[in-house]
């Protein structure tokens, strides 16, 4: 082999070597910045969690004082336990989030409620207060359980 030719093999291995390099950089940042995402996601997941459960626990609190409606306290309850812990709402005593919701979703709320003949409502209220007076012993004893209920460490 001529002296040109190994020179230019040379050359060629070289301009390789800085091409694979290059890409191995690239990469190597594409991965770490991966990485920085996943971290944050995770965070913020983390936080949000967190504060899911604060929600959970003053939503609770405010029901053992008395100042919100058991039944919208049950609502926004299994709520929040649909994203944090859901199988909670299976065990007892949480299991009566469940319930009021199941016999309270089919009616309207927000806008829906306001739009809504007052005749109506003034009927459903009544069925509200009656689910609420039938579950009130349940709800405060669930209220004053998921205060004190530890929950699992993981993201759901």
């Amino acid at each position: 082999m001529e002296s040109w030719q190994e020179w230019l093999l040379i050359a060629f291995g070289l301009g390789a070597i800085v091409l694979l390099a290059l890409f191995i950089y690239r990469q190597r940042d594409a991965l770490s910045a991966d990485q920085r995402r996943s971290e944050k996601a995770g965070e913020f997941a983390r936080k949000r969690r967190e504060s899911m459960i604060q929600s959970i626990r003053i939503l609770a609190q405010a029901v053992e004082a008395g100042q919100v409606e058991s039944s919208e306290a049950c609502l926004r309850i299994k709520g929040l336990l649909d994203h944090v812990e859901p199988t909670l709402l299976q065990k007892s005593p949480f299991a009566v989030f469940q319930q009021v919701h199941d016999k309270l979703q089919h009616m309207p709320t927000h806008q829906a409620r306001l739009e809504t003949e007052p005749k109506f409502v003034s009927k459903m209220d009544k069925e509200r207060y009656a689910i609420e007076q039938g579950h009130a012993d349940e709800i405060r004893l669930a209220a004053t359980a998921i205060r004190a209920y530890v929950f699992s460490e993981g993201v759901s």
